[in-house]
């Protein structure tokens, strides 16, 4: 099972839940500043890449052949 925010709590769960952590804040203010240039007539950019991080918990399994990495960083 796998979550999404990594939010509080989810370390808590029994067992630790395994989440995506985000930036939380840079979101809110991409978001803010793409609803400006709304407001003042402008075009928003198309798209905003924000950094995650996947947050390796005991929700989710080792892979079959043990390896603990994941997918796209071997």
């Amino acid at each position: 099972m796998i979550g999404y925010d990594d939010a509080d709590f989810a370390s808590t769960f029994r067992p630790p839940l395994t989440t995506v952590r985000q930036p939380v804040g840079e979101k809110g203010r991409a978001a803010v500043t793409a609803l400006l240039a709304i407001i003042d007539g402008e075009t928003p950019k198309a798209r905003t890449v924000l950094r995650t991080e996947l947050v390796i918990r005991d929700s989710t399994p080792a892979a079959p052949n043990g390896n603990s990495q994941p997918v796209g960083t071997r």
